[in-house]
């Protein structure tokens, strides 16, 4: 059997202020055409992907298009399963999973964790996919706890999602598993863009909560990683299939095609999205930096520039653009300045909302934040979450 697995589209997603929804057509267009004309020829049995599909719960309309636009194309030659993410707002990315029953199949519902999607495969072996969407602690802990809570973690739900499908898996027999989940998984890395999931200050889930099931395919970080799982389980993150901060510049974006035969681990196989513009970041004195024959090839970079010169030049972004039409950052730190780090200039969203609230209140203060003062701020901002959540689950019901 032979799988697609992808994640992370963020659909709608800006950067730096740049609309990215030419730059997303083109790499969507790419997973398209690797389905279509598969590179070793062997047909994809279905495409997976682990969430995030768009970057927030009520996305723009041509973000929109662009997903359905996508789901059809994918579905004429072969089925595709989704499920939702952190930042993709459950019920309008699962709205219509009743009426597609046949190649569209949209795993958004934590009621309905048990019941996967039969694949048959082109070489005869079957597999049972089982969607786990993004299971917010303060909500999931009781519609999967029974008569009591669960404990108010990530890993105490997702352990829970998974003693489900482990049960279904026991009841079928002769098939494969695979899982789709969006989780924080320890032992990978993140970058600066995406968003903090964390609740009581811990973020991360053990690999082994998969144990039993053949392949995770894995979504919310950006990097294509390979956590160390249980013995038997191949668990996988593919990452996003574009870069969406300057940490991930280096990344190489890829699609994951999983090969599942019908005995032994699965084998998993990058396969390399192009990226529509490349990223890059300088670092000089102004006059270098508009001199350098080397810097030639970042010219149509998306470029963030950091400028050395002792005083700041005058026109210093007019006068960067004349060279890098495209630099979305500039930061002046003369040589042998104190590094004082890039905090303000950071994406709100991106950072860590702990971190934000320990930078904030030594700016009021003058002084370091306390253990007591950064959790009484988390508190508060965990609230804050749980209250929007709420409103947006009131606002669709």
């Amino acid at each position: 059997m032979r799988l697609l697995h992808t994640s992370d589209w963020h659909l709608g997603r800006t950067l730096h202020g740049v609309n990215l929804h030419e730059a997303q057509s083109a790499v969507l267009d790419r997973i398209c055409e690797l389905v279509e004309n598969p590179p070793d020829g062997v047909p994809v049995d279905a495409v997976l992907v682990a969430g995030d599909v768009y970057d927030r719960g009520v996305p723009p309309v041509e973000s929109v298009q662009l997903f359905e636009w996508t789901l059809a194309r994918l579905s004429e030659m072969t089925t595709v399963v989704v499920t939702s993410g952190n930042h993709d707002s459950a019920i309008r990315l699962g709205y219509g999973a009743g009426l597609f029953r046949d190649r569209i199949r949209l795993l958004t519902d934590t009621g309905r964790l048990d019941l996967p999607v039969v694949v048959e495969g082109s070489d005869g072996v079957t597999a049972a996919v089982y969607g786990i969407p993004y299971l917010d602690p303060d909500h999931a802990r009781v519609a999967l706890g029974g008569r009591e809570p669960l404990p108010r973690s990530h890993q105490a739900v997702l352990s829970a999602a998974c003693d489900l499908v482990r049960a279904d898996l026991a009841r079928r027999g002769g098939v494969r598993s695979v899982v789709l989940a969006h989780a924080f998984v320890a032992g990978a890395e993140p970058s600066e863009s995406e968003r903090s999931i964390m609740v009581g200050g811990v973020d991360r889930v053990a690999a082994t909560v998969f144990q039993g099931i053949d392949y995770a395919a894995l979504g919310h970080l950006h990097g294509p990683q390979a956590p160390v799982g249980a013995e038997g389980s191949v668990v996988r993150y593919s990452g996003s299939p574009l870069r969406y901060s300057f940490s991930e510049q280096d990344h190489t974006k890829v699609v994951l095609l999983v090969d599942l035969p019908a005995t032994g681990p699965a084998v998993a196989t990058p396969v390399e999205i192009e990226q529509p513009r490349p990223m890059a970041s300088i670092s000089g004195r102004l006059d270098d930096l508009l001199a350098d024959p080397a810097l030639t090839v970042h010219e149509a970079s998306w470029v963030r520039a950091t400028v050395t010169d002792r005083v700041r030049p005058d026109r210093l972004v007019d006068r960067l653009r004349s060279r890098f039409p495209h630099v979305l950052q500039t930061f002046h730190q003369p040589e042998g300045a104190v590094d004082r780090g890039r905090s303000g200039t950071t994406a709100v969203s991106e950072r860590d909302p702990r971190e934000l609230g320990s930078d904030f209140i030594a700016h009021v203060t003058k002084a370091e934040a306390s253990d007591g003062e950064v959790a009484v701020f988390t508190a508060g901002y965990e609230a804050a979450v749980r209250a929007q959540k709420a409103a947006e689950a009131q606002e669709v019901a």
